[in-house]
């Protein structure tokens, strides 16, 4: 059979010059704006959106770029959020060494889940990580520093580097902000270097990626370890933000709502999860003191994005005439 070769028209070029120029406004602008929201909207608020947007990008770092769906994250988010906030109330650790001490404690616990769930496949891995995090739901039930059900409450936000006032809410916010910031350079540097390029190759052909000699298990264990790392940052910052730890971070539902987030906002996309978090958070927010189920209407604007957005709010704008014309480019 003669071997040939199609092209279709959904081949996106490369991005234009004017195209990276258009990015770079539009990154800008975003910025201005986030600079800008504690002026006319609610720190906290605003503060809780960034965290869970840097959960659900840390997320999306193992299931769009790695394809390893997890249901065992809240483990690092909550765990995380344990550590910080133990470490700055009883051990009197700094705001920058509490952070730092939820972040290793988040790695080391995805460096042990990690060895054992990348040695299975599909929903044996999603299950295996589930198992896993239920057991570290159970631990902190039962362990003494987390307090139980109670969990750890009054946290001080301390000092930054020994003279910024955390307990002001812009130097919190700004603080959560330049670490929301940084976090999402480091995701995209992770995926646009040489790793994240294996990790995509593994993603789309693991055989493949297994024949060309490299070690499939040992860049999926990395790339595990790196989310849950990237998992502590934002449960610390949570800690600190609302200054208490509770079992809510670490239960499986807290995993499944990072699921829903990222397929909101779009699965391999950078800034998809940003915008599926900043819809679930405002609709959890704002429904509250109503008499609407929040877990309703979530899950109404669920189907109706899984209906009419299948790549997710952001996926589909990535794969627009618009989005093209900017640069994007929706692979998945």
């Amino acid at each position: 059979m003669a071997h040939t070769t199609t092209t279709t028209s959904t081949h996106v070029p490369p991005a234009s010059g004017n195209a990276s120029t258009a990015r770079a406004v539009l990154i800008g602008v975003g910025l201005l704006l986030l600079i800008a929201a504690p002026f006319f909207l609610y720190p906290v608020f605003l503060m809780k959106v960034l965290c869970f947007a840097l959960f659900a990008c840390a997320f999306n770092l193992l299931l769009g770029y790695t394809g390893l769906l997890s249901f065992g994250h809240a483990a690092f988010f909550g765990g995380a959020s344990y550590f910080t906030a133990h470490a700055v109330k009883e051990w009197g650790f700094s705001p920058e060494l509490g952070i730092l001490t939820g972040v290793i404690g988040a790695a080391m616990l995805g460096l042990v889940m990690g060895f054992f769930a990348i040695r299975r496949q599909g929903i044996y891995f999603a299950m295996i990580t589930l198992a896993l995090s239920q057991m570290f739901f159970f631990f902190c039930l039962q362990a003494e520093f987390t307090h139980g059900e109670d969990g750890i409450q009054s946290v001080p936000r301390g000092h930054l580097f020994g003279f910024i006032d955390l307990s002001q809410p812009l130097s919190m916010y700004y603080l959560v902000l330049a670490v929301f910031v940084i976090g999402l350079l480091v995701i995209w540097r992770f995926i646009n270097s040489p790793f994240g390029m294996i990790l995509k190759s593994i993603r789309e052909n693991e055989a493949r990626a297994t024949s060309l000699g490299y070690s499939v298990a040992r860049y999926k264990l990395g790339a595990f370890v790196m989310s849950a790392a990237l998992t502590g940052l934002a449960g610390s910052l949570k800690a600190l933000v609302f200054q208490f730890a509770t079992l809510t971070d670490v239960t499986w539902q807290m995993s499944g709502e990072v699921i829903l987030m990222t397929l909101l906002g779009g699965i391999g996309t950078l800034i998809g999860p940003i915008f599926g978090a900043g819809l679930v958070v405002t609709l959890g927010n704002y429904l509250a003191t109503t008499g609407f189920p929040v877990t309703v209407i979530t899950g109404v604007v669920f189907m109706v994005c899984v209906l009419v957005f299948r790549r997710g709010i952001v996926g589909e704008f990535y794969a627009s005439r618009l989005g093209r014309r900017f640069g994007f480019e929706y692979r998945r």
